[in-house]
């Protein structure tokens, strides 16, 4: 603590007995949270942050799954939320329609937690199966291309860390683990599409992933009217970190007007309740909504398709996110994984 508020950042091996003191459930809530905040106020460093998620993945169960193709790389498209601003679950639709692609895609993530419907909900609203074992989640990914992750069910820790996290929500203060989610899925993939709310964190959250091993990332933070989005944005210039394994880091701005993009406004990326976000999730993917909701989903697909190696541009990934959103693909890819949560 003297340390955080003197302004100094924490080692490596400091971090992973930070971690382990925090897990310990012997320890009141209070204490934590104060260490918590603490680093908060600090700022934590790219450094800070690697070694947290190092730290944390140490301690994950972990998904015994073996790619059939060592070429193809495994995907997670998610974003950390807080942006505030109640739109639809976009990155549960494109981790769909990438699976419908033959892109593996392991989708990590939890209830809503700044939004009334997190991932978890609107899947599990959809008909999906939300806590798969480690074993089955390794045959969802093998038999269908997609399995859902539920983060409180592969890291104890973070359960464990769970009541402080929720004393400094209480008292306003966000924590590095509004960070850390989505830098933690347990199936380790190659690939990641990520979205930020702030685009300063766009490029620190871009290195964080390239030092713990991910080998093709996006880092994406889309504006919108009064703010900012947690995708590519369709309403405005999304500031863009990426990194490629064979082609290194860079920064750039994606313009909305290289795109055939439909006029409109942030209401209409607006979501609601899971069961509302549901129906808009499922009216997107039978190509029944091919308005502004569709366009934001079919932007953010293209970058998913190229991240994962589908396609060799996000031109190309536009033109085969639109044929799988209109042929019957996602449709017929939803209608598979509700059948499997039923069996």
């Amino acid at each position: 603590m003297e340390q955080l508020n003197s302004g100094r950042s924490l080692a490596a091996e400091e971090i992973d007995a930070a971690i382990a003191w925090l897990a310990d459930e012997q320890v009141a809530p209070e204490p934590r949270a104060d260490l918590l905040a603490a680093l908060a106020r600090k700022g934590e460093t790219a450094t800070e942050l690697s070694a947290f998620v190092r730290a944390m993945r140490a301690r994950a169960v972990a998904v015994p799954f073996v790619p059939v193709d060592p070429t193809g790389e495994v995907l997670d498209v998610c974003g950390t939320g807080g942006d505030q601003l109640g739109t639809f679950n976009i990155s549960t639709t494109v981790a769909l329609v990438c699976a419908a692609a033959g892109v593996t895609v392991a989708k990590h993530g939890n209830r809503a937690v700044t939004s009334q419907s997190g991932s978890a909900d609107v899947l599990e609203a959809l008909g999906i199966r939300i806590e798969l074992e480690p074993t089955e989640a390794a045959r969802w990914l093998h038999e269908h291309q997609f399995a859902f992750l539920f983060a409180p069910r592969y890291h104890p820790a973070a359960r464990a860390i769970a009541p402080a996290r929720k004393l400094c929500a209480a008292r306003g203060q966000r924590t590095i683990f509004n960070l850390l989610g989505p830098l933690l899925n347990p199936a380790r993939p190659g690939a990641q599409l990520l979205g930020v709310p702030r685009p300063e964190l766009c490029e620190t959250m871009a290195r964080v992933l390239q030092t713990v091993g991910t080998h093709r990332a996006m880092v994406v933070c889309g504006e919108v009217p009064g703010g900012h989005l947690d995708e590519l944005s369709t309403l405005g210039p999304s500031t863009i970190a990426e990194f490629h394994h064979d082609r290194g880091f860079h920064a750039s701005v994606l313009d909305p007007t290289m795109w055939p993009l439909q006029p409109a406004d942030l209401a209409a990326l607006a979501g609601g309740d899971r069961h509302t976000n549901a129906r808009i999730v499922r009216d997107v993917l039978s190509g029944q909504d091919r308005g502004p909701r569709a366009d934001a989903v079919q932007l953010n697909a293209a970058a998913g398709l190229f991240l994962a190696g589908r396609c060799s541009s996000m031109e190309q990934g536009w033109e085969l996110a639109a044929r799988l959103l209109t042929d019957g693909s996602c449709l017929r890819k939803l209608e598979e994984l509700i059948a499997a949560s039923r069996a």
